[in-house]
């Protein structure tokens, strides 16, 4: 193991419980921890968040200051900060989920310093109040690196284009020095082009996972007693924690037992609902179709 990849991967051991980085991960670290903008592809669960979290706490326990991670997802917010939260690195993120009173607690936590990572959407990042905090660690030597998430969504060439990425170029501009991490799971040649030249990313180094998934395979087989085969597939093949709830759910039913059984696959006995009984009506005279179905029309018929 080379001495630029001791520290990282006692990081990863020590805080992510992994024993070795996967594919290009290693690589990746090793070049932003040493103050390296990259551009990174990988495919959707190949590990691109530890491509900058580690970074980000090795930088950190160095004395370099806290990691701005722009992510336009408040749910993936929400998960990487609990998940980091809970494996002791403090992390924390602003967005409009927020009360005031919590917004200016996690402000004074990241102009002290104190913070690991703190997440932000874009247009936030961009206000002249967010800016001028970046300014006032930069000039302390406590901005450690940038990780721009979802990063095609600055390319007009790609499906999830959004304005607001188009002004972080700025960071480049106006924090000159400070590592910057662009990441992706989905961009081709062009879009690829487009990351670089939109984010001023010229002097990156251009990292390209294999899109290859081991770790999934399609199996063809024929149907016999489908409950008992999904049963036996979860036993043999679904490992780590969630299996036990996969195989109760699938014993159970569930919802999607109930779908299949109603397209004709009995996965699961299904208990029927209870009907409901129908609400009491409404005082005052019913509508004409009502009246219609409840034979009001022969007592208006009559007078009555």
């Amino acid at each position: 193991m080379t001495a630029a990849l001791a520290l990282p991967q006692s990081v990863l051991h020590e805080v992510f419980g992994y024993s070795a980085f996967r594919g290009l991960q290693g690589e990746v670290v090793a070049h932003v921890t040493a103050g390296g903008d990259a551009l990174v592809l990988m495919p959707t669960g190949g590990g691109k968040s530890l491509c900058y979290q580690i970074p980000a706490i090795v930088r950190h326990r160095a004395g370099q200051g806290v990691a701005v991670v722009v992510s336009p997802l408040i749910a993936l917010m929400h998960d990487q900060v609990g998940a980091l939260e809970e494996a002791g690195v403090h992390a924390a993120f602003l967005n409009s989920t927020l009360s005031s009173d919590d917004a200016a607690r996690i402000e004074r936590e990241l102009r002290s310093g104190r913070l690991v990572l703190l997440y932000a959407a874009p247009e936030r990042l961009l206000t002249p109040r967010f800016l001028g905090m970046l300014d006032s660690l930069h000039e302390r030597g406590l901005l450690s690196l940038f990780a721009i998430d979802e990063a095609h969504c600055v390319s007009q060439w790609g499906h999830d284009f959004r304005e607001e990425y188009l002004g972080l170029s700025i960071l480049h501009e106006r924090f000159a020095g400070v590592p910057r991490i662009a990441l992706t799971a989905t961009a081709d040649h062009i879009t690829r082009a487009d990351i670089v030249k939109r984010l001023a990313l010229e002097d990156a180094q251009t990292f390209v996972a294999s899109f290859d998934r081991p770790n999934i395979r399609y199996t063809i087989g024929e149907k016999d007693e489908p409950k008992r085969q999904l049963l036996r597939f979860l036993r043999d093949e679904h490992e780590g924690r969630g299996r036990h709830r996969l195989l109760r759910h699938a014993q159970e039913g569930g919802r999607n037992g109930r779908l299949a059984q109603r397209r004709g696959h009995p996965l699961a006995a299904v208990p029927r609902r209870p009907r409901r009984r129908p609400a009491p009506a409404p005082p005052g005279p019913l509508p004409a179709r009502r009246r219609r179905r409840h034979g009001g029309h022969h007592r208006l018929r009559h007078g009555h």
